[in-house]
């Protein structure tokens, strides 16, 4: 297990959050989401995508509908260069309307479990990983999970500080411009 990963959360980071995303025609990408990912990709990172999908819980969607669009979201990186190594989602939420999906579990962010079956699955390093989030349990499941590393793009402005050391960051491209030893070997 030394492959380090980078984790993004999905709505917020990976695209913007305009609540219950869940078809193609909503996604509204972040910028420097390409550019951002291709630079860890080529640093030796696995990317993968860790997202809490509560809208399968509250019955708004199907988990077929999410599948379909992370199935369609990774031909479009793929398309630019950059492969995901795995989407994982929980489709969990203790108060839930559809009763399958009404629970506690230990899939939904902020507890680690999506990061620790992505560790199981593609081999992770999870100590030399990175984290992504927008919102504050992004950052507890990567602390749950042991990353050494996890950043909090503030949701609205465009901003990002880090969790770890305090460091603030305007964009996703400023973690590539203010934190270059993430990218060593």
């Amino acid at each position: 297990m030394n492959q380090r990963a980078l984790f993004l959360d999905r709505d917020g980071v990976v695209n913007r959050d305009h609540g219950y995303v869940h078809r193609v025609q909503d996604v509204e990408w972040i910028d420097g989401i390409f550019d951002l990912c291709r630079a860890f990709q080529s640093a030796g990172y696995v990317i993968a995508v860790v997202t809490n999908q509560a809208g399968v819980a509250r019955g708004l969607y199907t988990e077929a509908a999410v599948v379909e669009l992370h199935r369609w979201m990774t031909a479009e990186f793929r398309a630019r260069g950059v492969a995901i190594g795995g989407f994982y989602y929980c489709p969990h939420h203790p108060q839930g309307s559809e009763a399958h999906y009404a629970k506690v579990c230990d899939c939904r962010k902020p507890a680690p479990g999506m990061l620790l079956r992505a560790q199981r699955e593609l081999g992770l390093d999870l100590a030399a990983s990175v984290m992504i989030g927008d919102r504050e349990s992004d950052i507890e499941a990567a602390r749950a999970a042991g990353l050494r590393w996890a950043f909090r793009l503030l949701p609205g402005n465009g901003k990002m500080e880090e969790q770890t050391a305090g460091t603030a960051l305007r964009r996703l491209g400023d973690l590539l411009e203010g934190r270059r030893e993430l990218l060593a070997p």
